[in-house]
């Protein structure tokens, strides 16, 4: 398909002609906000409070879509697992849940939830007590070491680090469960001790760190000592944990949950392993084609996990294009059962008319990043093939509810939303309902500077298997 003149003007008309195909499915639901579409409503949440992943959904939300949408029993699939906010809330509500989760953060979040869910006990809360109320680290010497990376190196003040270090050597001494959760807490505080905060593409780094700051100074405010926040995250979770207990005791009887199930790996890699039609529903949110590099932002996390520069570089390949370092995969190879997803993607004229635009653009130096098609392209056509296999392996009928972001490079708007549904209806999918946050999501402050403010959607797709 051979665009002339690629145009914003172009662009828009096509987005115009999608926008009435689909008029009818985009419903605005006053119910819904930002916040209950993000981690903010598990702020207040006991357990799901615990680590701040800023890029998960509510539980609050997901309890409300499996209510709206009649999804009672049997397994629920969440292919971009994340913190695993899907798969818990579906097992408290008694559905087998499945997750595919690549970071190695969001692995340990599920795996720690589950021990604490099958396996902890009353001594091991009173253990976590008495670390929160003597600091038994402060007495040992440091025989761990704090692995760092290149972009994690100086993350802490001198004093923090060695109290990190100190910690670590200490738990050793504990029951496996036991260490477990105390390296939990600790991940949980590591941005709040550090000099870093996560900002999507990157790590802001204070003025107080040795690293050279940018053109204006950030300053993130107190920096807690690291006794002070570990503490407090232990108090925090042994708070939630007590009355759990408790209730168990009282009653000496479970309540019935779903099996929670997590394979670790990338789902374009993993999904066709998957056997066909035998999953009642998929309930996700894909990373957003919005440049966020995960493996930047939880560098700290990472780090402490022992992954290594090698691995690390490894990670950014492997996830769904959504950064401008990720390379081209070659999807044909992986699978060549994608040929008619590909296929979808080569004729979706929306799709082809802002990949021709941002070409352009780039071809004439006016993106900031000439990463930015390439990364756009691979999104697109990787999530085709994602919607795929998610059409292979749900049964007849049953729902994809998928939470995703609108997005816009260069002044193109690009409709996420309307391209992925399109794609859907192609790929084995009817369009059920694509529900509208009320209030939409602002572009960047460089896109306002360029091209004007415009409110993107924030949408909850609900698509059903033919």
């Amino acid at each position: 398909m051979v665009f002339v003149q690629p145009s914003l003007g172009e662009i828009e008309h096509l987005d115009s002609q999608l926008a009435k195909h689909f008029n009818s499915k985009l419903i605005v639901h006053e119910q819904l906000n930002r916040s209950l579409a993000s981690y903010q409503a598990n702020k207040t949440r006991a357990i799901y409070r615990w680590y701040k992943y800023k890029e998960a959904f509510s539980a609050a939300l997901m309890e409300y879509l499996l209510q709206r949408y009649e999804i009672t029993n049997g397994t629920m699939l969440d292919p971009f697992a994340g913190s695993g906010t899907a798969l818990f809330v579906a097992s408290e509500m008694g559905i087998n849940a499945q997750g595919i989760e690549l970071l190695p953060i969001g692995q340990e979040i599920i795996t720690i939830r589950k021990l604490i869910a099958s396996n902890l006990t009353t001594d091991d809360i009173a253990t976590l007590t008495h670390w929160s109320t003597t600091r038994p680290w402060e007495k040992v010497e440091s025989i761990c070491s704090l692995l760092e990376l290149r972009i994690t190196k100086g993350a802490y003040p001198e004093a923090t680090r060695n109290a990190i270090e100190q910690y670590m050597s200490a738990w050793q001494c504990e029951n496996k469960r036991v260490q477990a959760i105390l390296r939990f807490a600790l991940l949980c505080i590591l941005e709040s001790v550090s000099y870093t905060r996560k900002d999507g593409q990157y790590l802001r780094w204070d003025y107080r760190s040795s690293r050279k700051p940018g053109k204006k100074a950030f300053n993130k405010g107190k920096i807690p000592s690291f006794a002070e926040a570990i503490c407090s995250k232990l108090n925090e979770i042994v708070a939630d944990l007590q009355p759990q207990h408790e209730q168990l005791e009282l009653f000496s009887v479970e309540k019935e949950l779903g099996e929670i199930k997590l394979d670790k790996g990338s789902s374009l890699d993993l999904m066709p392993r998957l056997p066909d039609s035998s999953y009642n529903a998929i309930l996700t949110s894909p990373p957003y084609c919005n440049r966020y590099d995960y493996t930047r932002t939880y560098a700290l996390e990472l780090a402490l996990l022992g992954i290594n520069e090698q691995e690390l570089l490894n990670l950014r390949q492997q996830m769904l294009s959504c950064t401008v370092e990720n390379r081209p995969k070659d999807l044909l190879q992986m699978n060549p059962h994608w040929q008619s997803a590909i296929a979808a993607a080569d004729h979706q004229e929306l799709l082809q008319a802002i990949l021709h635009y941002l070409e352009d653009q780039n071809s004439r130096g006016s993106l900031n990043n000439k990463g930015i098609p390439r990364m756009v392209r691979g999104y697109f056509y990787e999530m085709a093939c994602t919607i795929s296999e998610c059409a292979r392996v749900l049964k007849s009928n049953a729902p994809l509810i998928m939470v995703n972001d609108n997005v816009r490079y260069a002044g193109a708007s690009i409709s996420v939303d309307l391209i992925l549904s399109d794609l859907a209806e192609k790929l084995g999918f009817f369009v059920e309902t694509i529900l509208v946050l009320p209030n939409g999501k602002g572009n960047s402050s460089q896109q306002m500077g360029a091209h004007g403010r415009e409110p993107l959607r924030k949408c909850i797709y609900v698509w059903r298997k033919r």
